[in-house]
C-alpha cells in the first residue's frame, strides 16, 4: 500500500505541474499576441521577464522580433534566480536543436527552419551560471535579451534605472512563484507609465499591490486591461520617480549622463573605438572615427594574435565578474561576425594556464580552489590532461579556461568597423592626428595637426559628444592629462611553426604566452616596459621572450623548437590602470576635483561634501580606455555599455561594476573616505 500511496501522490504531483506549465504557456502566448497587436511604433521596445521560462518561450521571443517587429530593437530583460536553471535551458537547448536537425521535410519546413536558425543562434550564446548580467544580441543586433542570474530583487536593486524614457520597460512578464510589494517596486523603476503585467498566478493582494505600483493588469485569457484610479495611477508615477531620483543621488560621484543629439565623434582606430562604432551603430547612430594612422589596429590592437580568457580572483569579486562577462560578450561578437560572413582569424581552443614558480602556481591554486566555478569558466587539470590539452609535453597541473583562445585583432577590429559602416551612417578619416580638443558653446571641436610644416591645425566639428579611445594617446589631451593610467610597451615575438611546436593546440599561458600557429607563425610575449622612450624593435626583449618559455616549461623538447633568430615581433603600447579594470564613462574633469579638494578634504563634512554632490566632469566628453593586456577580452562590453549609457538605456553592468570602470574612481575613492589625495 504505501508503494501505492506514493505512486497515486507521484501522478498528482505530475498532472498539477503540466496544468501549471499549460496556463503559463497559455499566458505566455497572450502576452506574445498582444505585443504584437498593440505595440506601439517606436524604434525600441523593453520586455521584462521575472524568470526565465524556457526555450520554447526564448525562441518565441526571438520570431516575435524576427517576424512581427522588424523595424524595432526589442530588448528583453531575463531575471533568473536559479543557477541550476542555465544548465537546464542548455540541455534543452541541444535538445530541441538535434531534433529539429533530423527533421528533413514536413508540412511545416519553412516554419521548422526558422525555429533552427532561432536555435542556433540561442546556441552559439554560450549561457553560462554566472552572476550577473549576460547580454545577447540576436537578429543581426535587433533583438537584445539580458539574462540576469541570481537573486532578482538583488539584481534589479543594482542595476541603474533608464536615463530616458524611451528605454523604459514596456511590459512584463511574471512566470515565477514569488511577487512582493519590494519586487514590484523595483520593476516598477524601470517602467514605462501603466506598463501592462501579464502573470498567471496572481492572487487577490499581489493584484491590489501590482495596482498601487502603477502596473497595468492582464488576467489570463482576457483582452481586457485593469488598472488603478488616475489619482492612483499619479502617486504611483510619483513614486516610481522618487525611487530613481533616490538611486541616481546614491551615485553621484560614478556620473552616467547619456549623449546629447548628433553625430557623435570618435578618436581611435582600434578594438575600443571600433566596438564602440558598432554598438552605436546597432542603435542607428551617426559616428565619426579620427584615426592617426593610415588604417586600424597600427597601435595596441595590432597584434597577429591575441589571447581571450578571464582575469578571475579567488574571491570573485567585482573585476572577476567583469572579465568573465567581457569574455562571454567578445565570444559572442566574434561567432555573430564570422557568420555573418565576416573574415576573422581565431580558434576558441582553449587557454591553459600553468605556473612558472611556487608563487604563481600557488596564487593558480588559491584561484580555482576558491570557488565553484562553472565547468566552461575554469576547472583544474593535472599534468596528463595538460599535455593532452596542449598536443605536446606539459607535465605540469594547471588550470584550463575552455571558452577561451585567441583571436585577430586586427581582423576582429576591422569586421566591427565593416558591420557599423554597413548599418548606420558610420565612417573613418585616417592619417588624422588629433593633436588638441576644445570644448564651445556646448560643442565639441577637434584639431588636426597641420598637413604641412608652417600650416594651420584642420578643425573637426562641432559635436555635441566625443569619445575618446585612443589607446595610448588618452592621455595626450589637456583635460585629460591627469588620469591614472600608464603606457607599457610590450614587444610579442613571431615564431615559425616547427617540429614539435607545430602541434601547439590550445593557447599557453605562464610566465609568458604561446599561441597555436596561425599562417605558420606562433606569437609569444610579451615584454612589459613601464613608459617606453620608443617603440623600435629591441632583441633584449626578444630574447626575453624566449628566456619566459624556457623557464615556464624547462626541459620539454619542444621549447627548442621556439626559434627568434629572424628577429620578427611587432611592439605596441597598453595603456594600463593601477587596478587592472578599463575607463569607460564620463570624462572627470580634474582640474576642478582638484580645486574643490583644497576646500573640502580630511574631515567629516568633505565626506559628506563629496558624497552629496555629482562629481565634476566635462559635458559631452566620455572615456573609453585603458584595456590593457586583456583589451579582446575587456574592450567588447565595455563599449557596448558606453554604447548603451549614450544612449540612456539601461547599462548591461550593476552599479558596483560601473563605479569600478568610472574613470575617476581613483579620486572618488579616497574623497569619499576622507583620504588623501
Amino acid at each position: 500500500m504505501p508503494k501505492v500511496r506514493h505512486r497515486v501522490n507521484s501522478l498528482t504531483e505530475e498532472r498539477e505541474q503540466k496544468t501549471v506549465n499549460s496556463r503559463k504557456t497559455s499566458h505566455f502566448d497572450s502576452f506574445i499576441a498582444q505585443i504584437v497587436k498593440n505595440h506601439p511604433t517606436k524604434k525600441n521596445f523593453s520586455i521584462g521577464m521575472i524568470g526565465l521560462a524556457d526555450v520554447e518561450k526564448l525562441i518565441s521571443i526571438i520570431l516575435l522580433q524576427q517576424n512581427s517587429m522588424l523595424d524595432t530593437r526589442l530588448y528583453v530583460k531575463v531575471f533568473e534566480a536559479d543557477f541550476s536553471v542555465i544548465e537546464q535551458t542548455n540541455l534543452d537547448l541541444k535538445a530541441r536543436l538535434n531534433n529539429l536537425c533530423d527533421k528533413s521535410t514536413g508540412s511545416n519546413l519553412e516554419s521548422d527552419l526558422e525555429r533552427l536558425a532561432a536555435l542556433k543562434q540561442l546556441s552559439a550564446t554560450e549561457l553560462i551560471s554566472i552572476p550577473g548580467c549576460q547580454r545577447l544580441i540576436l537578429n543581426r543586433g535587433q533583438c537584445v535579451i539580458d539574462l540576469y542570474v541570481g537573486d532578482i530583487q538583488t539584481n534589479l536593486s543594482h542595476t541603474l534605472a533608464p536615463k530616458l524614457k524611451d528605454a523604459f520597460i514596456d511590459a512584463w512578464l511574471h512566470l515565477s512563484d514569488s511577487l512582493d510589494e519590494s519586487l514590484l517596486w523595483q520593476m516598477a523603476k524601470f517602467s514605462s507609465r501603466l506598463a501592462p503585467l501579464f502573470s498567471s498566478n496572481m492572487n487577490a493582494k499581489q493584484i491590489r499591490l501590482a495596482q498601487l505600483t502603477g502596473f497595468t493588469l492582464s488576467e489570463p485569457h482576457c483582452s481586457t486591461l485593469s488598472s488603478s484610479d488616475e489619482v492612483g495611477n499619479e502617486i504611483a508615477e510619483q513614486e516610481r520617480r522618487a525611487l530613481r531620483q533616490a538611486q541616481a543621488d546614491t551615485f553621484l560621484h560614478y556620473p552616467q549622463f547619456p549623449a546629447k543629439g548628433g553625430e557623435i565623434a570618435v578618436i581611435g582606430g582600434g578594438i575600443a573605438s571600433t566596438h564602440l562604432a558598432l554598438s552605436l551603430a546597432e542603435r542607428h547612430k551617426t559616428v565619426r572615427l579620427f584615426c592617426q594612422d593610415n588604417g586600424f589596429s597600427q597601435q595596441a590592437s595590432g597584434n597577429k594574435q591575441g589571447a581571450i580568457y578571464p582575469l578571475l580572483t579567488p574571491d570573485n569579486g567585482t573585476l572577476s565578474q567583469y572579465y568573465q562577462q567581457g569574455l562571454l560578450f567578445s565570444r559572442r561578437r566574434l561567432i555573430a561576425l564570422v557568420d555573418e560572413g565576416y573574415n576573422i582569424a581565431n580558434q576558441l581552443c582553449g587557454v591553459l594556464h600553468t605556473g612558472h614558480d611556487e608563487r604563481s602556481r600557488g596564487r593558480l591554486d588559491r584561484i580555482i580552489s576558491a570557488q565553484a566555478w562553472p565547468k566552461d569558466i575554469a576547472h583544474s587539470v593535472n599534468a596528463n590532461q595538460a599535455s593532452q590539452l596542449a598536443g605536446i609535453e606539459i607535465d605540469k597541473d594547471g588550470v584550463f579556461y575552455p571558452l577561451g583562445g585567441w583571436i585577430s585583432p586586427p581582423e576582429f577590429t576591422q569586421a566591427a568597423f565593416d558591420k557599423a559602416a554597413q548599418i548606420s551612417d558610420v565612417s573613418a578619416l585616417f592619417n588624422c592626428n588629433i593633436v588638441r580638443i576644445e570644448q564651445r558653446e556646448n560643442a565639441w571641436y577637434l584639431y588636426q595637426s597641420p598637413s604641412e610644416e608652417g600650416g594651420n591645425e584642420i578643425e573637426h566639428g562641432p559635436f555635441a559628444t566625443l569619445v575618446l579611445a585612443n589607446g595610448h594617446g588618452l592621455t595626450q589631451f589637456e583635460q585629460t592629462k591627469l588620469l591614472p593610467a600608464t603606457g607599457f610597451r610590450g614587444q610579442v615575438s613571431h615564431i615559425p611553426a616547427r617540429n614539435e611546436l607545430a602541434k601547439l593546440n590550445t593557447v599557453l599561458c605562464s610566465h609568458g604566452y604561446l599561441t597555436p600557429s596561425n599562417n605558420q607563425l606562433h606569437c609569444t610575449g610579451a615584454s612589459y616596459v613601464k613608459d617606453p622612450k620608443h617603440l623600435d624593435y629591441c632583441p633584449n626583449e626578444q630574447l626575453d621572450n624566449l628566456k619566459k618559455m624556457q623557464h615556464s616549461y624547462e626541459g620539454k623538447s619542444w621549447v627548442d623548437d621556439i626559434d627568434i633568430s629572424g628577429h620578427s615581433a611587432r611592439v605596441g603600447v597598453r595603456m594600463v590602470t593601477r587596478d587592472h579594470a578599463p575607463m569607460m564613462g564620463c570624462a572627470p574633469d580634474l582640474d576642478v576635483i582638484l580645486e574643490q579638494y583644497q576646500q573640502h578634504q580630511h574631515t567629516k563634512e568633505s565626506i559628506t561634501f563629496w558624497k552629496g554632490n555629482p562629481a565634476p566632469v566635462h559635458e559631452g566628453l566620455f572615456i573609453l580606455g585603458g584595456l590593457g593586456s586583456r583589451g579582446i577580452t575587456s574592450g567588447p562590453l565595455a563599449a557596448e555599455a558606453l554604447a548603451a549609457q549614450l544612449c540612456g538605456e539601461v547599462l548591461p553592468l550593476d552599479m558596483t561594476t560601473l563605479a569600478m570602470l568610472n574613470p575617476n574612481r581613483m579620486l572618488m575613492r579616497k574623497l569619499i573616505k576622507g583620504k588623501a589625495l
